[in-house]
């Protein structure tokens, strides 16, 4: 019996999958009205995902490649800096 459902093929794949549960589960804990912790929590996943990206081989990113490797780095440092930026800067509400 085949399910539709198939194990990730190499190490990226699995990071990839941790990369978008953390960022999908920073924007529900945004929508919960904690947008600074789902910023957070959004922003490590980017910078989780470019850390593996920038350890891993290209024969094993799996889906974290999608470009040559320093332009992919740079989106997802740029994202991680980003949010985490936008967390620390924008003041509470008074």
């Amino acid at each position: 019996m085949r399910t539709w459902l198939k194990r990730p093929s190499t190490t990226g794949g699995v990071c990839y999958l941790v990369t978008i549960g953390v960022v999908v589960a920073g924007v529900a804990v945004a929508a919960a009205n904690r947008w600074r912790t789902g910023t957070t929590l959004m922003g490590l996943g980017f910078g989780f995902a470019f850390l593996m990206r920038l350890v891993l081989p290209d024969e094993a990113a799996g889906m974290l490649r999608v470009r040559r490797r320093l332009v992919d780095l740079l989106i997802l440092a740029i994202c991680c800096a980003g949010l985490l930026i936008l967390t620390a800067v924008v003041p509470p509400p008074a």
